[in-house]
């Protein structure tokens, strides 16, 4: 009687168990389907144009999934682009803000993902524009190219990682007044930048996606700092054709056609 109680009772812990493996099993997939859903939605609605409705359903995705790399970097990137178009110091400070803290998420959550770095770096970029205490300007600057450097280390072929190395090389060229005083007090000179880095960069990005406007401009401004108007027309040209993905695009497309026009 003993043994056979004993083997009612492991038969009933086997039963427990493979019911809540069962169960751990189905709300995964429950979760995996339902994030595949909203990361669709998301998609769908950036490429409708509705980054505030995007970046709401990329939160939502968080919820669920905390440590999502792509939901992680996408709410970085929305949070920059929707900062970007604010007037206002203090609310564009805390969309920068709260893109860097979403890219630091994704990094820690991954530090060899070359997402998760090109988002950091990216992020931290953003922080310089409103930065105004000189150590951190230079912590900031030092960053960006460390995280840069690390996602094309990465991933060689990652096209915005070679933008916002080749942006950080064009900016260390042409860096404000105020700012190269700083990086040079504190950094004890200024870090290299290159415009013909910044050229190679920004060709590389062009290659690997032919439709990320903001890459187009930038490289159009390194090409006229380097003395090359014709590169610059050239750039400019293709520019002002290609198709709204964003609705920082409309703004962009419309400097380089006034840039263009300057130039011709």
């Amino acid at each position: 009687m003993f043994h056979l109680h004993l083997k009612e009772n492991n038969m009933k812990l086997k039963i427990q168990y493979f019911v809540c493996l069962f169960l751990v099993i189905s709300c995964c997939s429950i979760n995996a389907q339902d994030i595949n859903i909203l990361l669709k939605e998301a998609d769908n609605l950036e490429k409708q144009l509705k980054e505030p409705e995007a970046l709401e359903k990329y939160k939502q995705i968080l919820v669920i999934a905390p440590t999502s790399i792509k939901a992680l970097v996408k709410t970085a990137e929305l949070n920059v682009l929707l900062g970007g178009k604010e007037k206002d110091k203090n609310e564009k400070r805390l969309y920068y803000e709260s893109a860097y803290g979403f890219a630091r998420r994704s990094f820690l959550s991954d530090s060899n993902n070359a997402d998760a770095n090109y988002a950091l770096a990216m992020s931290t970029g953003k922080l310089i524009d409103i930065e105004s205490e000189n150590k951190k300007i230079v912590i900031y600057v030092k960053d960006v190219k460390t995280y840069a450097d690390k996602a094309i280390a990465i991933n060689p072929n990652h096209a915005k990682a070679n933008y916002t190395l080749g942006k950080w090389h064009y900016e260390m060229v042409t860096l404000s007044g105020m700012k190269k005083v700083a990086v040079k007090l504190f950094y004890g000179g200024l870090p290299e930048g290159d415009i013909e880095k910044a050229i190679f960069y920004m060709e590389k990005c062009k290659t690997i996606e032919p439709f990320f406007v903001p890459n187009y401009f930038d490289l159009a401004k390194a090409y006229k700092e380097a003395r090359k108007p014709a590169n610059a027309i050239e750039v400019l040209n293709k520019l002002v054709k290609l198709p709204n993905r964003r609705t920082g695009d409309i703004v962009i497309k419309a400097e380089g056609a006034k840039m263009l026009e300057s130039l011709q």
